[in-house]
């Protein structure tokens, strides 16, 4: 707030907040700490600089980080209030968080005990799982992004290299700190985000297990090398469920890596589970329609209307009166010892058991719909909507890709292996009579339109696990003609023998 005519505007800005102390000054702006004047609970306020963020080219990371916070409601991840945006500053109020980093708990502490550990290990993987149901994967989890509260609970901070999962849609940016960092992350690979996060966790595990890293070196090509070997020692003191959990984190081949739903089934992790950890917790959709009739009352009670009020937070709306209940809401969890308590529900929407596994296309949550942070409320217009085709099967990877091979082979695809389970496929429609593919009138009706150029369709394959122990093979279409596309797809489907 300080500088010349920041002060006056800067408190009709935040007229809801009385400003206290600078808690520290970043490269593009500072964060203070304030005093929500109608609820009387504590705020941290970041004072972003928009000529500072857009000179070292930070746009991109901070309305990404705002706009997934915006979306989340979890116990273990820090809770974004408001955003105030002015011609020169944007102002964050977030949830004040006071006891630091877990990296300097575990720098003063050094290796902590199982049962601590334990504990912070179970928060974690609680937010990193809600992070996945609301589709975000977060690729940068790290002590440094873990914070602390008053009592010593997580928060998950720092989504500013997030990312929002697309069901059949997969990632390729390498990003994150390199210690923590997946094999195909730092190797260029695509990845579907889930188990990146997997990875890192499995090396959070690790240092606060040991108090070191398991892999380090000052030479950062030595550093991959190690990373892309999974090369790394289990320190003797483990207990013998640490040191069965840990490996089967850190598995290098990311169809291997144990998911978070069988972390959760590990013998180690259930131990003293508190109950609101118990179950996974229900997404952002699910939650706001959730509303604590006491703290509504109380809301109402400081001039708000009631029906406006309960409309806000149905519709997700950010205004005074929302403000208001989330911080009473929080501040009252907080005080007790089960934050929620009981009120996590499982609301995962799983596959259809009855149906069958060679259906195409076969979808988690959201898959084949529109997309955006939350599938199911998104309303775009019909030209903005991604199509995707596969198949799931429980057949082991290396049986599936045989098969895969096998089927190419027999329509003449050819193709280039670029990743793990992951390879590029040209298709030259005249050299394959066997697939059918020129039979059909309305391919021939395309064709027609594709005003005589060389007709090639290319197109990405991708094996990975899903939520559901099953794999998905997903191919999506790079150029040429849609209708041949499906075609060739409908071809290759009845080629595979195993699934």
């Amino acid at each position: 707030m300080e500088g010349s005519g920041r002060g006056s505007s800067a408190d009709v800005v935040l007229q809801n907040y009385k400003i206290g102390k600078t808690l520290g000054i970043g490269s593009f702006g500072k964060v203070k700490i304030a005093e929500h004047l109608l609820t009387g609970h504590k705020v941290a306020i970041k004072i972003l600089n928009r000529r500072k963020i857009k000179s070292m080219e930070m746009e991109e990371k901070v309305r990404r980080e705002i706009k997934i916070l915006r979306l989340f409601m979890h116990p273990h991840i820090i809770r974004l209030y408001e955003v105030i945006e002015t011609h020169s500053d944007i102002y964050v109020v977030t949830e004040y968080v006071k006891a630091g980093e877990l990296f300097d708990y575990i720098v003063e502490k050094g290796r902590l005990q199982e049962v601590e550990a334990r504990r912070f290990f179970q928060q974690i993987i609680s937010g990193v799982e809600y992070c996945h149901r609301n589709m975000v994967a977060h690729r940068d989890l790290k002590p440094e992004n873990l914070l602390l509260d008053s009592k010593c609970n997580v928060k998950i901070a720092d989504f500013g290299l997030s990312n929002v999962m697309r069901d059949g849609h997969f990632l390729k940016t390498s990003c994150g700190s390199p210690n923590y960092a997946a094999p195909e992350v730092i190797s260029g690979k695509l990845y579907a985000g889930p188990e990146v996060d997997v990875w890192s966790c499995g090396v959070i595990l690790y240092a606060l297990l040991c108090g070191t890293l398991p892999f380090d070196d000052e030479n950062i090509p030595n550093l991959f090398k190690k990373i892309k070997g999974g090369i790394y020692t289990l320190p003797s003191h483990l207990s013998a469920l640490a040191r069965d959990l840990i490996p089967k984190m850190l598995v290098v081949d990311p169809m291997k890596r144990i998911t978070i739903p069988q972390i959760r089934e590990h013998a180690w992790f259930k131990i003293r589970l508190p109950r609101y950890l118990a179950v996974p917790p229900s997404d952002t959709s699910q939650q706001a329609k959730k509303i604590d009739e006491d703290i509504l009352l109380e809301v109402t009670k400081m001039g708000f209307d009631k029906n406006q009020l309960v409309e806000s937070l149905h519709n997700r709306i950010q205004n005074e009166a929302t403000v208001s209940y989330y911080l009473l809401v929080d501040n009252r969890f907080r005080a007790t010892s089960g934050y929620l308590g009981g009120d996590f529900q499982e609301t995962m929407d799983y596959l259809n058991p009855n149906s069958s596994d060679m259906a195409a296309p076969h979808r988690q949550p959201g898959y084949m719909e529109q997309q955006g942070i939350n599938p199911r409320a998104a309303h775009s217009p019909a030209s903005e909507r991604k199509w995707a085709l596969g198949l799931q099967s429980r057949a082991h990877p290396r049986e599936i890709m045989t098969e895969v091979l096998k089927a190419l082979q027999e329509l003449n695809i050819s193709w280039k292996q670029i990743g793990h389970y992951n390879m590029k496929c040209r298709y030259f429609p005249g050299f394959a009579d066997s697939a059918g593919m020129l039979n059909n009138e309305s391919a021939t009706v395309e064709t027609e339109a594709a005003d005589k150029e060389p007709l090639v369709i290319k197109f990405e394959m991708q094996l990975y696990k899903t939520r559901e122990d099953k794999y998905l093979l997903d191919l999506q279409r790079l150029s040429g003609p849609q209708l041949l596309f499906l075609n060739l797809c409908a071809a290759f489907l009845a080629q595979l023998r195993v699934l």
